[in-house]
């Protein structure tokens, strides 16, 4: 749970708007950190994402999302860091959303499930990537896991990369398309838990990804919460979430990094201002 002891489930519950929902990716690029001056190893990489929780911070960010690889090219160092970067931002009041898309089998992904979600862990998260390709009943000890802890998790269906249009097109035997069949088993999944708080399981879908050639239809389901990157740098504009994602996007988490970083730390805290700026025109 994140600092104020709230589930994640009620963390989202209380963001109800579009802006407050903003999500910031700390994704220490090399490129990044050399346009910021600052060394592509484990203490640049601090530096870089201490610059930018401290601009979240100032601009009222609830929501932040390291990409766990970033920090892992670094080794043991790097690790170090984004377990202290981690605990920093969850006792400042932040949610943690570690993007470490995680996936196996039996007592493997226990392993990752308590190193990610378990109380009291060096890499103690608010929320956790899963990739389903293993099968989603593979992903239940993540699962049961973060029910228990008042968790969340975002499984991966329909992402905004190319290279996952033909296994995400791909039909199932339910005559599914790949991405479909991981959003339905999601509802069934919440479902099968009644009177749990909706909200704390959730499906990444890119805010780029062409949801019809992909077969998704968001209205199958209405109780996943869903984790869309692919605002700003790659293109999509926060300003189109509605249009993007009609009826779904009041449980829509729209996520920025790089349009967040720019070329230099200097105008972070403005860059923050413009695209809250852009969310808070949704449905307006």
């Amino acid at each position: 749970m994140s600092a104020d002891h709230s589930t994640f489930a009620q963390l989202l519950a209380r963001l109800e708007t579009p802006a407050r929902r903003l999500c910031v990716g700390i994704d220490p690029h090399p490129e990044l950190l050399s346009h910021w001056g600052l060394d592509d190893s484990a203490a640049g990489s601090e530096q870089y994402a201490t610059r930018l929780i401290d601009a979240a911070l100032e601009s009222g960010i609830s929501l932040m999302k390291p990409q766990v690889a970033l920090f892992e090219r670094h080794g043991v160092a790097g690790m170090r860091v984004l377990a202290q970067l981690m605990g920093h931002m969850r006792t400042r009041g932040m949610a943690v959303i570690a993007d470490a898309k995680r996936g196996d089998i039996g007592t493997s992904l226990s392993g990752y499930a308590s190193a990610w979600l378990a109380p009291g862990s060096d890499f103690e998260a608010d929320a956790l990537t899963l990739s389903p390709y293993l099968g989603l009943g593979a992903l239940n000890p993540a699962l049961d896991m973060a029910r228990e802890h008042g968790k969340g998790v975002f499984v991966l269906a329909a992402t905004s990369n190319p290279e996952g249009q033909t296994l995400q097109t791909a039909r199932t035997t339910q005559g599914l398309s790949v991405a479909q069949w991981v959003l339905e088993g999601l509802q069934e999944i919440s479902s099968a838990a009644p009177g749990a708080a909706t909200g704390w399981l959730g499906a990444v879908v890119g805010a780029t990804s062409d949801r019809g050639a992909l077969g998704v239809d968001l209205e199958r389901a209405p109780d996943v919460s869903v984790l869309a990157p692919g605002f700003g740098h790659q293109g999509a504009r926060l300003s189109e979430l509605e249009d993007l994602f009609g009826a779904a996007t009041p449980r829509v988490i729209p996520t920025v990094s790089r349009s967040v970083a720019g070329k230099d730390p200097g105008g972070v805290v403005d860059r923050l201002s413009q695209h809250q700026e852009e969310l808070r025109r949704v449905g307006s």
